[in-house]
């Protein structure tokens, strides 16, 4: 029973995160109505460790101390957190937040490549070689360039550099962060605090232009910086360090479905044939990628949220 109720909770846990995460595209686009990309990016990295900044207090963590890790920390906020997140925001203006659910799914396909080109991936199987090659070839059909996309093509070349991003900064988190005796919540409060003041200093080039929100753009502004960001990013170090990096890893492959379902129904966003097949592609080779015997002590690199 004990087994039971402990899978339910990982099960609810799982399906919350997976929503939240794959939400997050949803409204980054909502927020784009009202604030700029610089602008978007710095309130929900200030939301973000705000939230977790609140729950260490509450919990009586504190967060990590020494310049050594501070370092480490910083180099970890500006690949996981205040780059992707800006990419996503520039892209966002002219991709969808179906498509850009899509696209993050990348995120395994350079998680792998990066492997590769560093040595910690050795002796990949064929299967997993050939999702890598599919899943770019999922990506091509995507961006459709001997159609001249335009605007929308670097917009999607913006949120697939996120995906790689994403891919560098756990890669990082991986060997310099995780693991060595930190609490998650005082990890992810720093991680975001420290992203807060790496985007806070764009805010002259792009951020700096008054605005008035409505009240539903702040609370929009309030569900992405809390919910999306804060929230949903200390849940993937829950799950990383409770049920290990595979289990957090399966969530991505609900991103596209949540991000493609929630831009249709809330923002009635077109989806055109060449899109869907593209996607397919590129989950398919995110499967295969993924098929990979487990080795004992060795947990498999998780890829990141939005």
């Amino acid at each position: 029973m004990k087994n039971a109720a402990g899978g339910a909770r990982a099960g609810v846990r799982m399906g919350v995160l997976a929503l939240l995460w794959g939400s997050t595209f949803l409204w980054i686009e909502l927020a784009l109505r009202v604030l700029s990309p610089v602008q978007v990016t710095v309130a929900r990295c200030l939301l973000g460790a705000g939230t977790l900044l609140a729950l260490c207090l509450v919990t009586g963590r504190g967060l990590p101390r020494g310049p050594a890790v501070w370092g480490r920390v910083l180099v970890a906020a500006f690949w996981c957190n205040a780059l992707p997140f800006a990419l996503f925001s520039v892209g966002q203006q002219t991709v969808g937040s179906g498509l850009a659910g899509v696209l993050n799914a990348t995120t395994p396909l350079w998680s792998l490549l990066l492997g590769l080109a560093i040595g910690t991936e050795r002796g990949p199987s064929p299967v997993r070689i050939g999702g890598l090659l599919l899943g770019f070839v999922g990506v091509v059909v995507i961006f459709a360039p001997w159609q001249g996309t335009g605007r929308i093509g670097w917009g999607a070349f913006a949120i697939v550099a996120a995906a790689a991003s994403y891919a560098i900064g756990f890669a990082y988190m991986g060997r310099h962060l995780v693991g060595r005796g930190f609490a998650t919540l005082s990890l992810s409060s720093a991680q975001l605090l420290a992203a807060a003041a790496l985007t806070g200093i764009a805010l002259p080039f792009g951020g700096s232009v008054p605005v008035h929100i409505p009240l539903t753009g702040v609370v929009v502004v309030a569900v992405l910086g809390i919910f999306a960001t804060g929230i949903t990013f200390h849940l993937t170090y829950r799950i990383i360090a409770d049920e290990g990096a595979t289990n957090a890893a399966t969530v991505g492959y609900l991103l596209p479905v949540v991000s493609l379902v929630l831009g249709f129904v809330v923002l009635d966003e077109p989806f055109s044939p060449r899109g869907f097949v593209g996607m397919v592609i590129v989950l398919v080779g995110v499967g295969m990628t993924r098929r990979k015997k487990p080795v004992a002590g060795r947990p498999v690199a998780a890829h990141a949220a939005s």
